[in-house]
């Protein structure tokens, strides 16, 4: 369990900050980055749940589908985060990290929801009710957490970040996507699909 009795500590005053195993790193070093933004994402995903909350043209049973869904994430992206702000071969015993049932669900769930779908004739718009454009917020979130990952393995090396967080970080703006136009289904919103330059001027 968890005990945080304060929050301010002053030792990061100077620029540095400690990872997991207490190790002092500079705060523009790359980890850093990396689980600061997965801290963002899980952020974004806290106003995304708002707004759902507060839809009143979303049905409950698919606001609550969603809700579980997120709540889920949420948790997840902690383990992820936690994770990564740790170097390889110096995570805590007592550390559950995430396996390969995590992105797999990720895309049974997105498996699920496309089924209730139409194919895409277009690119869509990041734009819509409250719940939907946070939504493609959040999505594009995850995919610079997804770059900041793959730019820790450039520098340190493959085991800078296990395979089984970069299929999740990976899929995971897929599933932010896909729910996005699952919930716009549900709600009977028209997508914003995007128009080409040469049809736009014609």
């Amino acid at each position: 369990m968890v005990r945080i009795n304060r929050v301010h500590t002053g030792t990061g005053d100077g620029g540095e900050t400690s990872l997991l195993d207490g190790s002092r790193v500079g705060k523009q070093d790359g980890r850093v980055g990396l689980f600061g933004t997965i801290d963002e994402l899980n952020s974004h995903i806290g106003v995304v749940r708002m707004e759902i909350s507060r839809s009143e043209s979303l049905q409950s049973v698919h606001a609550n589908i969603a809700d579980e869904s997120l709540d889920r994430v949420q948790q997840e992206l902690f383990d992820i985060g936690g994770e990564c702000s740790c170097p390889p071969g110096s995570i805590p015993e007592k550390v559950t990290l995430v396996g390969s049932g995590q992105p797999d669900r990720l895309v049974s769930e997105m498996d699920g929801w496309l089924e209730d779908l139409e194919p895409l004739e277009s690119f869509i718009l990041p734009t819509g009710s409250a719940p939907v454009a946070t939504m493609h917020v959040a999505r594009t979130v995850a995919r610079r957490a997804e770059r900041g990952a793959c730019s820790l393995r450039d520098k340190e090396g493959e085991d800078a970040v296990r395979p089984e967080v970069m299929a999740y970080l990976n899929r995971l703006s897929d599933w932010l996507f896909v729910l996005a136009r699952w919930i716009a289904h549900c709600t009977s919103e028209n997508e914003v699909l995007w128009t080409p330059l040469g049809e736009r001027e014609s």
